[in-house]
């Protein structure tokens, strides 16, 4: 028997035409592919990254499609798309419910989680010798070191923790955050800083032979033993290396969507959706649709693999 395996060129303009067309299945009246319309005026009143928190196929669109998810787990990588998502208390957090999207238990040397922060709010401290990066993807929260400044954390700005760091970290109305923890991997070097920026300061990088653009939102310097990229796509672009390497990633598509590749296994992504990579799985990226396509990434450096 022979078999027909599509190629990659043909996989891309099947995508790009399933995601700028309308599919003749969908039904209008409240069918599983229907979505709301939304005037110019809402449309305006969203917060950028908007869909991270209000996906398109978030549960309510799903009642007709009982079982189905798009949520993936293997070996060497996961794709956890928002309708997967399990809401539950966060240990020694204050009236705030987070969703624990990678961990150890896949294999991950670092944990990451949405943590949603309801009204009057506080956020517990990481245990000793661990260090934390928070990004805001809805709301506001307030930050407070040591020496009592303070600072907001609002959408697209961020904030990086040292291991054992005093703070306070509370919100009074509500807030949406992706947070990182994991255990600083010590070396001769001074220890790293606090920092908190947003992602508008950060300069765009050179990216020779690629098309992307790309900001870092921690210091290149060997005190910080991660990095975090916010890397941009604009519909048609993709990665031009098929990467295989010994970092691991935690990924949140912030914007846009398009398709990942992960070891052998093609993956339709949007805005929302979370991916684990593991050491050396082979890796792969083009945005697709009309807009501009971004994500927040989790990468370790700075440190001998040994």
């Amino acid at each position: 028997m022979t078999h027909f395996l599509p190629s990659l060129p043909s996989i891309l303009f099947l995508l790009t035409v399933f995601s700028t067309t309308t599919v003749n299945l969908c039904f209008a009246d409240g069918g599983f592919c229907s979505v709301p319309s939304v005037t110019e005026t809402e449309e305006e009143q969203k917060h950028l990254y908007w869909k991270v928190t209000n996906p398109t196929l978030s549960p309510d669109h799903l009642r007709d499609l009982p079982g189905f998810t798009r949520s993936v787990y293997k070996t060497d990588h996961a794709l956890i798309t928002p309708e997967s998502h399990v809401f539950s208390p966060i240990p020694e957090w204050t009236n705030a419910l987070g969703a624990y999207l990678i961990t150890p238990a896949m294999g991950s040397h670092f944990v990451m989680y949405l943590a949603k922060m309801k009204e009057n709010s506080r956020a517990g401290r990481p245990p000793s010798g661990v260090e934390r990066f928070l990004f805001a993807v809805q709301g506001s929260a307030s930050l407070t070191n040591a020496s009592g400044a303070i600072q907001n954390l609002m959408v697209d700005s961020y904030a990086y923790l040292p291991p054992n760091y005093d703070h306070e970290l509370e919100c009074v109305e509500s807030a949406t955050l992706i947070v990182f923890e994991r255990r600083y991997a010590s070396t001769m070097d001074r220890l790293p800083e606090q920092i908190v920026g947003s992602t508008d300061e950060q300069a765009l990088l050179e990216t020779p032979g690629e098309v992307f653009e790309l900001r870092k939102l921690l210091p290149q310097t060997l005190q910080y033993d991660f990095n975090i990229h916010i890397m941009d796509f604009q519909p048609g672009e993709f990665l031009n290396v098929k990467e295989v390497h010994y970092n691991q990633h935690g990924l949140l598509l912030l914007e846009g969507q398009g398709i990942y590749r992960l070891a052998d296994s093609w993956y339709p992504v949007q805005a929302g959706d979370a991916i684990w990579m593991a050491p050396f799985v082979p890796q792969w990226y083009a945005a697709l649709g009309k807009t501009r396509s971004r994500y927040l990434l989790y990468k370790d450096v700075n440190r001998n693999p040994l």
